[in-house]
């Protein structure tokens, strides 16, 4: 098959469905274009190496990827989110209609809503079905990151989402919540796919030393690692760090990221002259799979807005992979699945009582049964969220619409 990918962002720049992605449809013998942007998120600057221009065209490993300008940006500003979002959208049609090859199938990744768009329109143009895969429901979590506030504009996105909906193929989530949430919008079950997303398993098998390291004090290192921002519930979390030292539960609980609550965090840990609570900076991705390994469990947390219950954080694939017990401290579909893989304990989102009571019965099994969940963990990760069994998937959703 030829296979047209359409994404704001790809590689260099973090992303889930990305150059590792199309590689693995190249390696199963399709052919695969890909239309992003020059390289900007997460900082809204462009990369150094690469310069914004009309056009540029790269092959990488057999991957023919076409880079189109847009206008760099990344911050609080919704004006010029929008140019951004916008900018990609239009020169990212133009490039599909005049400088891809005519695919059989197209794929867009959404965030954000105007890639489906620009694919739509390619597709209606060029004849040719296209897919949506939707990682994040919008206006729902707009408005629940306070991205965009106002009803009318808002409302004027829940129009345009259900118009790409409707004229697609195919639509993939990333969760049975998601699923819920669409059928309940009135797009019929028949063309929705749930295909769990992976991990960048090839960074986290091939990690390279990291000069930051984990306590050594003769505890169990319970570590998150990601972003420390207020989606986190880190509040909840230094309370948790609170109650385990006044039980002696012997944890230390380990965040590994930057953020921004991380600096309120450390304030009130250190108001409270907690001992047991430490705070790492952000390392590169190479160098996540070290400090996992490193890790007595893992620990994924969430406050308990209700988009988030439909939701799985994308560090649950990782620490599956890396096979570690973990605390999943998100309602809903996360907890769902770690209780399906028997891969950890699950507690309330946002609830210090409940992750502290979490923590502590884990610290309470032996090295046999930890050891046990840590095998349940990656033998979960490789038989139902593996790169492999992802593009499969994807790959017969393909066929089914070509």
């Amino acid at each position: 098959m030829k296979i047209l990918i359409v994404t704001q962002w790809f590689d260099p720049e973090p992303t889930f469905k990305g150059l590792l992605f199309a590689q693995e449809l190249v390696k199963k013998g399709h052919q695969v274009e890909v239309i992003t942007g020059f390289p900007n998120y997460p900082g809204g600057k462009v990369y150094d190496g690469y310069k914004i221009s009309l056009y540029k065209k790269d092959v990488i490993n057999d991957v023919v990827v076409h880079r189109v300008p847009l206008y760099p940006s990344h911050n609080s500003s919704a004006i010029k989110r929008v140019f951004n979002y916008i900018s990609f959208a239009c020169s990212s049609l133009i490039c599909g209609l005049l400088k891809a090859n005519r695919p059989d199938v197209i794929y867009s990744y959404h965030p954000p809503l105007t890639t489906s768009l620009s694919a739509l329109f390619i597709g209606m143009f060029r004849c040719v079905p296209f897919i949506t895969d939707i990682q994040d429901l919008w206006p729902e979590t707009l408005a629940a990151t306070r991205m965009l506030s106002n009803k009318k504009a808002l409302s004027v996105v829940d129009v345009v989402c259900n118009f790409v909906y409707k004229r697609a193929a195919k639509i993939v989530v990333l969760s049975p919540g998601f699923k819920n949430k669409l059928i309940a919008k009135g797009i019929p079950e028949s063309k929705i796919e749930v295909i769990y997303n992976w991990c960048d398993e090839v960074a986290l098998a091939n990690s390279t030393e990291t000069k930051v390291s984990l306590p050594l004090n003769n505890k169990l290192n319970v570590v998150f690692a990601g972003n420390l921002g207020f989606a986190q519930g880190l509040p909840a979390i230094v309370d948790a760090a609170k109650l385990l030292s006044e039980r002696n539960t012997p944890v230390n609980i380990v965040l590994v990221g930057d953020g921004v609550a991380k600096l309120s965090a450390q304030k009130k840990v250190d108001e409270l002259q907690l001992d047991n609570m430490f705070f790492l900076p952000r390392v590169p991705m190479q160098e996540v799979g070290g400090i996992l390994n490193a890790a007595d469990i893992l620990l994924v947390h969430l406050t308990d807005d209700p988009l988030f219950s439909i939701t799985i954080p994308s560090r649950t694939q990782a620490y599956l992979a890396v096979g570690k017990p973990i605390v999943m401290g998100v309602d809903g579909d996360a907890s769902q699945l770690i209780q399906m893989a028997q891969a950890g304990v699950c507690c309330k989102a946002n609830s210090s009582e409940s992750l502290a009571l979490a923590i502590h019965q884990l610290t309470d099994l032996s090295i046999e049964e930890r050891y046990q969940m840590a095998l349940n963990a990656s033998n979960f990760y490789h038989d139902h969220l593996s790169l492999e069994r992802g593009v499969n998937k994807f790959i017969s959703v393909f066929e089914d619409i070509k």
